[in-house]
């Protein structure tokens, strides 16, 4: 098995493909932690990771003020950025390929929405539940996010049979509107907390610190493996659920890992970073169109390119009108809405 992936990779040139995606996750990473209102120089940047990191002798060398910087500043928002763009991507790959559209990712199927219902009733209503205490906020928008989901599928499938992809995609969309209705009603009851919810819900991982990437972590990881684990179920499952089974995939039971995956992943973003829409959407079909459709190389090519892309567009929505710091979800939405629109295009002319 080893060998066969190791021929595969080598075969299919995805050497290249992974060489040019982790140099562009490597150069958006120390681009972003480089430049702002101050710079700090990329070899500086080197030396405090590596001290901090591997425990390399070499920090004393750098002017403290960089090293407050990077370390307590920086470092941990380009990272958290990271780890968010990396998830979504992932997730909205896993549904496109499972879905068999370009246009399926979290935030179109409503599974951002529901992630957010959860993070903000839990801000609002202050639930704190036992043994899990900061956990509490991504446990809650993972099972709101989760919940969603399958409410969406199962009000598709009510309404059609075929569960047309066509369906299931508008489906999400009336349940988005819905829940923004139920969080826009919880902001008008709100009153102190008004700040706190209206940044969760405009995105952003400013002032987040290295307690947000202790959150996101294990379920980025849990996700990600579920979801690594099932690349080629989702290969088959691309081609039609009928062939899948035809070729020995118990599709209810993948389909039901695979949407759980998702909803983690979603729910555990949202949690830390608020609602970031189209990373999901723009990044796995960026990556589908360069390097092919094959999901044991789209996935983790989809969480490198996701990860690098998220942290530029944090940088430039912390530089672009500096001092104000714009929320990283109108970034996004401005390069993801015009691709949305030129996808829909393309498949209705094809």
């Amino acid at each position: 098995m080893p060998r066969l992936f190791i021929r595969n990779f080598l075969k299919n040139n995805n050497v290249l493909a992974y060489v040019l995606a982790l140099a562009f996750l490597l150069i958006s990473m120390l681009t972003a932690i480089s430049v702002g209102s101050v710079s700090v120089p990329v070899l500086d940047i080197v030396k405090i990771i590596g001290a901090d990191v591997f425990r390399l002798p070499i920090a004393d060398q750098v002017d403290p003020v960089y090293k407050n910087i990077v370390s307590q500043i920086r470092l941990p928002r380009v990272l958290l950025a990271g780890l968010v763009g990396a998830s979504l991507a992932i997730a909205g790959a896993a549904f496109q390929g499972l879905l068999r559209n370009p246009l399926a990712d979290p935030y179109i199927l409503g599974v951002s929405s529901g992630a957010s219902v959860g993070a903000v009733a839990t801000l609002f209503f202050n639930i704190s539940i036992p043994l899990l205490g900061l956990f509490t906020l991504p446990v809650v928008s993972i099972i709101t996010a989760l919940l969603t989901i399958l409410l969406v599928l199962f009000f598709a499938k009510s309404v059609d049979r075929t569960m047309r992809v066509e369906t299931i995609i508008l489906t999400g969309i009336i349940f988005s509107s819905f829940l923004g209705a139920f969080i826009s009603l919880i902001i008008a009851l709100t009153g102190d907390e008004l700040r706190q919810i209206m940044g969760w819900l405009l995105g952003s991982v400013s002032m987040r610190g290295w307690s947000y990437i202790g959150i996101i972590i294990p379920f980025f990881i849990l996700g990600s493996l579920l979801l690594l684990l099932n690349c080629r179920e989702l290969n088959a499952m691309s081609f039609g659920e009928e062939r899948a089974q035809h070729l020995g995939v118990d599709v209810k039971k993948r389909k039901l890992v695979i949407l759980a995956a998702g909803s983690i992943l979603t729910g555990a973003a949202v949690a830390v970073s608020g609602a970031i829409g189209f990373v999901g959407l723009v990044i796995p079909h960026l990556t589908r169109r360069l390097w092919g459709p094959d999901h044991v190389h789209l996935l983790p090519l989809s969480i490198l390119t996701g990860a690098g892309f998220l942290m530029l567009t944090d940088l430039i929505s912390r530089t672009i009108i500096s001092p104000t710091i714009l929320p990283i979800g109108v970034i996004t939405a401005l390069i993801g809405a015009p691709v949305f629109g030129l996808i829909l295009i393309k498949q209705r002319k094809a």
